[in-house]
């Protein structure tokens, strides 16, 4: 049966890193994948064209597709806009709307681009990392929020951090099911000894233990865990934690690969349907001069192939075509170091084509 795909390119570089990713899939459907495509707006090119970052089609188009790839939302251009329309409302509404609540961020090191990571190639050399992230709860999206005025005048931000124990079961269990298959070691990061929030986190987790006793769980405070990642990255198998916290961490995980522009990510509800995108931003200083990285976005694909579409076999010839390309040498500008040939963001995507 034809799985619908939703493709939303977005704004700045997602467009270009996009349209590689597509010549990718389309590579595929001539070796039987059968996919259908279909286009949306988001983020501020939805803003620009309806004057919402989220329009109604563009959710209506999600929620009927079998799985969603997103490019990049966001800009200076759309910066001075009420935070209510901004880009990233759109990137929000749409993981909430779909309860797109595990986002799963791998951080692997390709052993062509040991040089390419800051850190030391013994410290990061086999990197194989999975950061599991709670995607629509917590601080991001607690209520109430919001910025007053005190009765002195002076201005007040504040946003509020909730957990509820159910949510923090379905993302254990995400987190604990994958740490099975890989090497059965989860770490679970939280800041239990100031935030009540994470106190009920760090708890429900331990008692979630007892069900997988296969598994290997600790705890470690998330300012700890940054150290860590940076200090000893490779001590790590499986990761687990709040919204924001995820958020921060994936990053900084990130560039132990050498490049933002290498590391895809899954966002999945409770029934496998994902949205796929790469972790980095929208690039607005790059955007439209075939210059940004699209691997992270054709990695991409490769997990929705396998987490969404039940095609593992096809995910595998991504992936490895990925790696054939960068053992020729290839390599776009973020990634690019002496020796090695040059590419455009559009030559990285035909080498890709080429390679499968």
């Amino acid at each position: 049966m034809t799985k619908k795909i939703a493709v939303l390119p977005g704004d700045g570089i997602g467009p270009e890193i996009v349209a590689e990713a597509v010549k990718v899939m389309q590579a595929l459907q001539s070796d039987g994948l059968d996919i259908e495509l279909e286009y949306g707006f988001i983020g501020g090119a939805a803003y620009d064209e309806v004057g919402t970052p989220l329009p109604a089609e563009t959710i209506t188009l999600a929620k009927q597709a079998d799985a969603i790839l997103l490019g990049a939302v966001g800009g200076y251009k759309w910066e001075e806009l009420d935070i209510s329309v901004r880009p990233e409302k759109g990137l929000l509404g749409i993981r909430s709307e779909l309860n797109l609540f595990a986002n799963l961020r791998p951080a692997i090191l390709y052993p062509q681009l040991a040089d390419a990571s800051t850190l030391k190639s013994e410290v990061v050399a086999g990197l194989d990392l999975m950061i599991v992230r709670e995607l629509t709860g917590g601080i991001y999206f607690g209520q109430p929020r919001g910025i007053r005025s005190l009765d002195n005048g002076e201005k007040e931000g504040f946003n509020t951090l909730v957990y509820k124990e159910s949510e923090i079961n379905r993302i254990g269990q995400v987190a604990f099911d994958i740490a099975r298959k890989r090497q059965g070691r989860l770490c679970s990061v939280d800041k239990a000894n100031v935030l009540e929030a994470t106190e009920l986190w760090r708890e429900t987790m331990a008692t979630m233990a007892a069900d997988y006793e296969d598994v290997e769980l600790s705890h470690m405070y998330v300012d700890n865990a940054a150290m860590q990642l940076v200090r000893a990255p490779k001590q790590f198998d499986v990761m687990v934690t709040t919204n924001m916290f995820g958020d921060i961490l994936s990053d900084c995980a990130s560039m132990l690969t050498g490049s933002i522009g290498m590391l895809p990510s899954a966002s999945l509800d409770e029934n496998s349907k994902g949205m796929y995108e790469p972790i980095h931003g929208s690039a607005p200083d790059i955007a439209g001069q075939n210059l940004a990285n699209p691997l992270a976005t054709i990695l991409s694909v490769a997990m929705m192939l396998r987490y969404s579409l039940d095609e593992a076999t096809m995910a595998d010839r991504i992936e490895n075509a990925v790696s054939k390309v960068l053992d020729s040498g290839l390599r776009t500008g973020d990634i690019y170091s002496d020796g090695m040939t040059k590419v455009t963001t559009s030559e990285m995507g035909n080498a890709i084509v080429a390679a499968l």
